[in-house]
């Protein structure tokens, strides 16, 4: 049978029997379309001609890339497969192919990506250059110190209301993935910043109904894309040459809180992660910071 034919039963089925969402569908209805493409291209018209090898070189392809589509990282390249793999699976299950050879194909390893991180000092230069004359440099000075006593997503920070900050005593609620909801301190410095916004900068840029914390220019809720361009601006007016992003200050929290003692269970709550193996991640950054402090002070460490 052909493998288009098959992936369109298989999705006809995850409506049907299984129920999945139409974002989950979307996704995997893209996964499938490349995987069919590509048979098509190596000439398996038939899901049955397909093996184990082919597999393996359809994942490499697409870790590698090509004139027309960029390389995948090995996180993109195994949910890919996994696809794959549950389409094979369906085929099987229903006495459309003899074998699963999509189950003993292996996803990609993942190396270990440490994440970019600032200084403690380059965070304070960051937030220390930015001016607060105007509504809107008040915006973008409460926002940056807000990402970094927080710890919290850009996108969680963005959603944060009006009545979530106001009366806060120095613990607000942030919502993350999935509606889960945490409660995330806030130190003296953000606290200072946002409470001069909401007096002095807010009401200047309020134009309409929003509840959004932090607005546009013209009285809307604040995108990302604005969010990210002032940490870029930030960063190129402090003369930080580090290639950094709103989520960098997120990860300078986590590191900072380790370094300064804090214990993996506590940085897993603040940051919201689901599994400590998560937040595991920033007690990499923090033995090499701990590595390079004993070589250089140890008289025995070479």
């Amino acid at each position: 049978m052909g493998p288009s034919a098959v992936a369109k039963l298989w999705l006809d089925h995850l409506v049907v029997e299984r129920g999945r969402s139409s974002h989950t569908l979307s996704n995997y209805r893209r996964d499938l379309l490349r995987y069919t493409r590509w048979l098509e291209a190596v000439g398996r018209d038939d899901l049955g001609e397909v093996t184990s090898q082919d597999l393996e070189a359809y994942v490499a392809d697409l870790r590698r890339g090509s004139e027309n589509r960029a390389p995948l990282a090995a996180s993109s390249a195994a949910r890919a497969l996994s696809v794959v793999r549950g389409l094979h699976k369906f085929a099987t299950a229903e006495g459309l192919l003899a074998a699963d050879v999509a189950a003993r194909v292996s996803p990609p390893a993942a190396g270990t990506v440490l994440p970019d991180t600032l200084s403690i000092e380059e965070v304070a230069t960051l937030l220390d250059a930015c001016p607060t004359d105007t509504p809107t440099q008040l915006r973008d000075k409460a926002l940056l110190e807000l990402l970094y006593a927080t710890g919290a997503r850009v996108s969680e920070v963005l959603a944060l209301a009006v009545d979530d900050v106001a009366e806060h005593d120095g613990v607000i609620t942030v919502t993350g993935k999935g509606g889960k909801q945490r409660l995330v301190p806030v130190g003296g410095a953000a606290n200072a910043v946002v409470e001069a916004y909401l007096v002095r900068g807010r009401p200047a840029l309020a134009r309409g109904t929003s509840h959004a914390l932090f607005l546009n220019k013209r009285g809307g809720a604040l995108s990302r894309q604005s969010a990210w361009t002032v940490i870029k601006d930030a960063a190129h007016r402090a003369g930080v040459d580090k290639d950094i992003s709103p989520h960098t200050l997120r990860h300078s929290f986590a590191t900072h809180l380790l370094e300064g003692g804090a214990d993996v269970r506590t940085v897993q709550e603040l940051l919201g992660h689901s599994s400590v193996t998560t937040t595991q991640i920033y007690t990499h950054v923090t033995a090499d910071n701990l590595r390079e402090v004993f070589l250089g002070s140890h008289p025995r460490a070479r």
